[in-house]
């Protein structure tokens, strides 16, 4: 029975992957510039739905017409094209845009040349941008979903929580945009980097420093160490009124640790907020028949983000 098992997933998996050698089922815009800082050009990819080429597969539907998704383009807080090849690879676009979503794959930098507190600024930039732009895509920009996997997926958690209104009085177009967002996905996310399983702080504190200070933990005193370790936790930032949330997570993750979601799930209900949480077992990071989990979160996300 094993053995058909795993010879019934190895088929599936083989049609998901020729599939996706055929034309998608929509059209990708590369490289659009939603922000210029500095001189320094920040790109995302839109992937809009044609409506076409969709694959009983992927379970397509209309929950997500006239929708947006964000996805975060990011691993190990590194924001280049291979994150989009990645997501390619899970099928995401094809999955989302066969349901009608809008999807953004917005990178938001790359650690070494920007810190978190940075990348989370960029990403929600890119959530007023797109927000402001709403109209040109065809979305409802209050119904705007985000997800992202590993760093990325942390990133989701923490821009989700951050989320804030718009300035009505801004002279800035897009600063009158809020940075709230309706609905959030995360693939084994990061979520507490002062309690990371049987590792030392000292030892995370060495390894990531570079991603909370330029250049690393060295010059800063410990007290500031674990206080930005803490800021960046989206554990520590959970509160009531979050937007609802969905988490992923293998039992066999060797690089995120399973208890990186189970303590932010537990945090989330603690709080009264809305969470659901998908165990994978055998799941590494990733796992090879993520596709499934792509469509069970595609089946949330469209409730969660019906009207």
């Amino acid at each position: 029975m094993r053995y058909l098992s795993v010879v019934f997933l190895g088929l599936i998996l083989c049609s998901f992957s020729a599939i996706a050698q055929t034309k998608k089922p929509y059209e990708q815009t590369i490289d659009h510039v939603y922000l210029t800082l500095d001189g320094v050009d920040f790109y995302m990819d839109i992937f809009v739905p044609t409506g076409e080429n969709q694959k009983a597969v992927w379970k397509p539907g209309t929950g997500g017409e006239g929708l947006g998704i964000i996805d975060v383009a990011s691993g190990a807080w590194s924001a280049d094209r291979g994150k989009i090849k990645d997501h390619e690879a899970a099928q995401m676009y094809n999955i989302f845009c066969s349901r009608g979503y809008t999807v953004f794959a917005v990178r938001p930098g790359t650690r070494g040349k920007y810190t978190i507190p940075e990348m989370v600024s960029h990403l929600q930039h890119a959530i007023r941008y797109i927000k402001a732009n709403a109209e040109t895509y065809g979305i409802d920009p209050e119904r705007l979903g985000i997800c992202g996997a590993s760093a990325g997926g942390h990133l989701t958690c923490l821009t989700t929580l951050s989320g804030a209104p718009g300035d009505p009085d801004a002279t800035d177009p897009l600063l009158k945009q809020s940075t709230e967002l309706a609905a959030a996905i995360a693939f084994f996310p990061p979520t507490d980097f002062l309690q990371w399983g049987e590792k030392p702080f000292t030892e995370i504190a060495e390894s990531l420093g570079d991603i909370w200070f330029l250049g690393g933990v060295e010059g800063h005193d410990a007290d500031e160490v674990k206080a930005a370790a803490k800021a960046a936790s989206p554990l520590y930032q959970v509160k009531a009124g979050a937007p609802p949330f969905i988490l992923v997570h293998g039992d066999a993750d060797p690089v995120v640790p399973l208890h990186q979601s189970e303590k932010f799930v537990k945090a989330m209900k603690d709080a009264g907020n809305d969470v659901e949480f998908i165990v994978k077992p055998g799941g590494g990071h990733p796992w090879i028949d993520i596709p499934f989990e792509v469509i069970k979160v595609a089946d949330w996300i469209d409730k969660k983000l019906a009207k």
